[in-house]
């Protein structure tokens, strides 16, 4: 959430800053000053109105000492008339409180200033490549023949039991499933992060938190009788961890990586680019996630994207990273990376990670502070990743790895998996 402070002393920067993003705040922007012009009305008249009922009331005391007992009925029933009419106010500024909020949450992240404009997907920026994307020599299959043949994951038993988006892994392709979630969960402990392992259900305060809601209240599965969201990933409840909580400035950086399936509606999406395991109901990931000092933050940005990088390098997957566009980048974010593989049989880029800093949105929304080293009190950083999520790259190291005799495990998971080759 924006600080109201910024928002009051540079309106039109943030109007234009929201602009990147195609956003138009103008009018919400307005309607958040007006109110805020109204609550600090309303905040001095009730100060007035405080002072003048202790005033008063020390008067009456006086009054009545001084036998003046007609005089102090009459200060008592003025004061009796404020005391309503401090209750009105207060009720009233409450409900210019609530709104001025509600307004605040409509508002997105500013983008950092190297977010280029852009409506969508195809003006994000190719910042790195690596690896061979051609396209292999032999006639391949897509993954969602390959596992037929292989009998390692069922699509249609998935939407017998639950619906369409909830494949069931079952032999070589579970083994598959658990190695990747090991591999990643190892490499992340191997680089500092500190394994969390979270409830797969938050509350809606959680949600607000993070930036799910209202934002994205419709890709969110809800259990309505008790109020509680499935995660779509586990940056929310690893986040939520640290909400209201004051830091110490040597606590940073404070690193956290945690495996969790991860539940999305998914509204909106159909054609070929939902085929098999490119777009799913549910689905397995691993996120890390920091809380930084704010100096530092876009430092630890380039340090998670690298790591990120690192793993598709391990895995032998060609990639690619992406700067994205206003256009494309999320309502929370202030810079996101996005990491896509390869995937040679569809012959397309599939996105395997969004690394992103949210800055001070997230931390104002959760009130993660810290006392800095004058002791002043200030809002963190958050920032977090895919590390990454599996699906897709189940589906690129299917394609991409296939042979006459099989699909070739990737020499990093083969002491994970057991075994050298699904046939």
């Amino acid at each position: 959430m924006l600080d109201l402070r910024t928002i009051r002393e540079n309106p039109a920067l943030i109007v234009e800053k929201l602009g990147v993003k195609n956003f138009d705040a103008e009018e919400i922007i307005d309607q958040i000053l007006q109110l805020d012009v109204e609550i600090r009305a309303l905040k001095k008249s009730l100060d007035d109105n405080l002072q003048t009922q202790n005033i008063g009331a020390r008067e009456i005391g006086k009054l009545f000492k001084n036998g003046r007992q007609a005089e102090a009925e009459a200060l008592k029933a003025k004061i009796a008339d404020l005391k309503t009419e401090e209750s009105q106010k207060a009720k009233h500024l409450s409900e210019k409180e609530n709104l001025i909020q509600n307004q605040l949450l409509l508002l997105p992240n500013m983008p950092h200033a190297s977010v280029a404009c852009g409506k969508g997907v195809d003006d994000n920026e190719i910042i790195y490549t690596e690896g061979d994307a051609s396209d292999l020599l032999f006639e391949v299959a897509p993954h969602w023949d390959l596992v037929k043949k292989y009998d390692i994951i069922d699509f249609d038993l998935g939407s017998k039991i639950t619906g369409a988006g909830f494949p069931v892994y079952k032999n070589k392709g579970a083994k598959l499933q658990r190695a990747l979630i090991s591999f990643f969960l190892d490499s992340a402990i191997e680089a500092g992060y500190i394994e969390i392992q979270p409830p797969y259900l938050v509350n809606a305060e959680s949600a607000y938190a993070t930036g799910q809601l209202p934002d994205k209240e419709g890709q969110m599965y809800c259990c309505t009788e008790d109020n509680l969201y499935l995660v779509p990933t586990a940056e929310v409840p690893v986040t939520n961890i640290y909400r209201d909580i004051i830091l110490r400035e040597s606590d940073f950086p404070i690193k956290n990586c945690a495996y969790s399936a991860c539940f999305r509606r998914e509204a909106g999406s159909y054609g070929k680019d939902v085929r098999g395991l490119n777009r799913l109901h549910q689905f397995d990931k691993v996120e890390i996630v920091q809380i930084a000092h704010p100096d530092h933050s876009y430092d630890i940005l380039e340090e998670m994207r690298a790591y990120a990088s690192s793993l598709l390098s391990k895995l032998g997957l060609p990639f690619r990273v992406l700067r994205l566009c206003g256009g494309d980048i999320s309502f929370t974010s202030a810079l996101t990376y996005d990491l896509e593989v390869y995937a040679k049989a569809q012959q397309k880029w599939l996105e395997v990670s969004s690394v992103s800093n949210f800055e001070s949105f997230q931390a104002n929304r959760l009130k993660v502070r810290f006392k800095d080293d004058k002791g002043k009190t200030r809002l963190a950083h958050t920032l977090n990743g895919s590390a990454l999520a599996l699906p897709r790259i189940m589906a690129a190291i299917l394609e991409n790895y296939q042979t006459e005799q099989g699909i070739i495990m990737p020499e990093v998971l083969r002491k994970y998996t057991g075994f050298d080759l699904i046939d």
